[in-house]
């Protein structure tokens, strides 16, 4: 049978914060590891019925750039969940959930640029 993988590398600091993430992946035609601020992984344990969870980010990562991760993740979840379960309601619902956290963050960044 088949067999793809994908390969995460995090380099530590001294605290053991991450202060690089690279990945590579068998089925890509990238040759070289590609470099990431931050990186969610989740797993579904159907025995225990649990997300297991892997988030990390690297001290470089702005909080801008954490919000808009956020948001294309949450639209991308949104859009999986369309196609698994064919749901537009409940699609749409995280949809404007994801719009409406954006919105909500770039109004605090204005507020806090006025200040």
């Amino acid at each position: 049978m088949p067999k793809s993988s994908i390969n995460i590398n995090v380099t530590l600091d001294e605290q053991k914060m991450p202060e690089q993430i690279s990945w590579n992946a068998s089925e890509t035609s990238a040759e070289d590891d590609r470099d990431a601020k931050a990186m969610f992984l989740s797993f579904w344990d159907g025995n225990d019925r649990a997300a297991l969870r892997i988030d990390l980010w690297t001290k470089s990562m702005m909080v801008d750039e954490m919000a808009d991760f956020f948001y294309q993740t949450f639209m991308g979840m949104a859009d999986t969940y369309q196609r698994a379960t064919r749901n537009h309601e409940v699609t749409q619902e995280i949809k404007q959930f994801a719009e409406n956290f954006y919105k909500k963050f770039q109004d605090q960044q204005l507020t806090a640029q006025g200040k």
